[in-house]
């Protein structure tokens, strides 16, 4: 997952499938109950066994990824699904220099990906920092008591997404960016954009703090090599080809770990449903897993996908799916609820919301703002939503209350980071989440109509 942020809370009181069919008959109720975290965690350790005997990652183009491909693309064969590993070019970052030195003094930084470098000789400016008030640069007025016009402004990494910081620093007119940690280790990101930025760790950004107002000098270079990598596509082989439910998780790792929870999880996720559904489900609409590849670089493999499917494959799309981040450690219980997305989308919100309501979870809308794979699709007008158990997101006293877990502390501190292993997995929350999976997924494979409410392939045909 590559940045989230602004939580609502959601009210939902309709039953999803709003049938009279009785459990033992209920595709979507048969399915949530066969699927468990035993399952899920099964190809969990599947991956941790993969990154350790990889070079403790399974990033994308590395060998930890491959083998992570080979792993979910063989037991989809043998389960006897039509399986695909289509290629697509991945641009990875190479970098060639990190350091903000001041007075003589220099602290390593770690440039971003999709950001311009420094220009040579480096970028010389003042440093200004944003104050540290709970939630550091998350918004504009956090840089209204300093003129961070022509500066370098240093940011505090929590609460908000780092697309969020980053950008809200560039309208306040900042000519560069550090976003420092907030525990051990460095950060290695992708924030798309027009100013360079880097990370800094959290002692160097401390050391940085105290700085504030010097002149310092950033020398931020990077460069992208091309290599191939692969996604991992599965359909049933019955079902409805022009009324396809697409369900989809990043299989990549960050360089910096194993990626347990981001996103083994929702891979593991996945899995576990596919192989329980199995093949040849007799079920209306057809179902296609997706497990697509650098994510963690810009969404690549999804968006190569995407941006390859002519308008009637996509027309035979009727909605996506999407998982990523659901075992948390100090876990909430999410649902997309980003403004502006195709219609549609409120739809399969209200589904997943459905579901949590009815076990008393009180699930939370979460604006994922398009940072992971399902912004592929919605940018194609294709109806989306999917879960996640929260990252950076500090929980709060009154999440605490409804959902356990520690008040005041992240729901996953270990993300992108080293820690996140198979230790870093709530299995509660993995086993409550694969069951919501299933029971979405299986709903909309029996009906994406009614009051699944997701418009038929004429009316999307017609809006679009």
């Amino acid at each position: 997952m590559r940045a989230i942020t602004a939580v609502t809370a959601l009210a939902s009181s309709l039953v999803l499938l709003g049938s009279t069919a009785s459990a033992a008959t209920d595709p979507a109720r048969d399915l949530s109950a066969r699927v468990s975290a035993d399952g899920a965690q099964r190809h969990l350790i599947a991956f941790q066994r993969i990154s350790d005997t990889h070079g403790g990652n399974r990033a994308a183009t590395t060998t930890g990824y491959a083998a992570s491909v080979d792993y979910v693309a063989g037991r989809l064969r043998e389960a006897g699904f039509d399986v695909t590993t289509p290629e697509f070019e991945v641009r990875r970052k190479v970098d060639d220099a990190g350091r903000a030195t001041v007075g003589g003094t220099s602290h390593e930084l770690v440039p971003f990906g999709d950001t311009p470098n420094t220009p040579d000789g480096g970028l010389t400016a003042p440093l200004r920092v944003v104050p540290e008030d709970g939630t550091p640069g998350c918004e504009a007025s956090d840089f209204a008591g300093q003129d961070f016009r022509g500066s370098v402004a240093l940011i505090r990494r929590g609460t908000c997404t780092f697309v969020a910081k980053y950008a809200n620093a560039v309208n306040a007119g900042a000519a560069a960016v550090i976003i420092s940690n907030n525990v051990d280790g460095h950060l290695d990101l992708t924030v798309p954009g027009t100013i360079p930025g880097g990370s800094a760790s959290k002692a160097g950004g401390t050391a940085l703090a105290a700085l504030a107002g010097q002149s310092v000098t950033l020398d931020l270079r990077h460069h992208d090599e091309v290599h191939l990598d692969r996604n991992v596509i599965a359909q049933t082989r019955t079902g409805r080809k022009d009324n396809v439910v697409v369900a989809g998780a990043h299989l990549d790792s960050v360089d910096a770990g194993p990626g347990m929870n981001d996103n083994g999880s929702g891979s593991a996720t996945l899995l576990e449903v596919a192989l329980k559904m199995g093949s040849r489900p007799k079920l209306p609409n057809a179902v296609r897993f997706t497990w697509w590849g650098a994510e963690e670089a810009g969404l690549i493999g999804s968006r190569a996908y995407a941006s390859a499917l002519s308008f009637e494959q996509q027309l035979d799309i009727a909605l996506y799916l999407n998982f990523d981040m659901v075992g948390s450690p100090n876990p909430g219980y999410f649902v997309y609820n980003d403004p502006g997305l195709p219609y549609g989308s409120k739809h399969v919100e209200k589904a997943f919301s459905d579901f949590y309501a009815a076990r008393n979870l009180g699930p939370e809308g979460l604006n994922v703002r398009g940072a992971s794979d399902y912004g592929s699709f919605t940018a194609l007008g294709i109806p989306a939503g999917g879960i996640i158990s929260g990252g950076g997101e500090v929980k709060t006293v009154a999440q605490a209350a409804k959902w356990g877990g520690t008040a005041g502390m992240e729901m996953d501190p270990c993300y992108h980071r080293a820690c996140d292993h198979l230790g870093n997995i709530n299995r509660e929350a993995l086993g409550r989440n694969v069951s919501a999976a299933a029971h979405v997924i299986a709903s909309y494979a029996v009906t994406t109509e009614g009051v699944n409410g997701v418009p038929s392939r004429a009316e999307r045909a017609a809006l679009r």
